[in-house]
């Protein structure tokens, strides 16, 4: 029987209900960053009902193939943690009471930007 080697990392065990990580495929470029948000940066879905769920990012997602591209978000009605995946141009900085009465654009138009 083959014994491990001293400098081969320790194997790590599964938990219960855990599914090993599946690689994306190569056509697919997947990034935690975009339009100046970070996972778990909270964001505005338009069009999605019911209006008072919340949102966070997770990834911004591109087939460089075909060019397509969407944004990956988990949230939903409170106590819901469902991922969904929107067109970038539903996607929204969270707004105040003040910017609800100003013409807003999109994440993917309008980026926020570090100061």
């Amino acid at each position: 029987m083959p014994t491990p080697s001293d400098d081969s990392p320790p194997a790590r065990a599964r938990r219960r209900g855990e599914r090993p990580a599946a690689s994306l495929p190569a056509h697919l470029e997947r990034s935690t960053e975009w339009a100046g948000v970070r996972t778990g940066d909270p964001v505005e879905v338009e069009g999605v009902r019911p209006r008072s769920a919340t949102w966070f990012f997770l990834a911004h997602v591109k087939n460089v193939r075909t060019g397509e591209e969407w944004v990956e978000v988990v949230g939903g009605r409170a106590g819901c943690r469902a991922v969904r995946s929107f067109r970038p141009e539903h996607i929204f900085a969270p707004s105040t009471a003040a910017d609800r009465r100003a013409p807003r654009l999109p994440l993917s138009d309008a980026p926020r930007l570090p100061l």
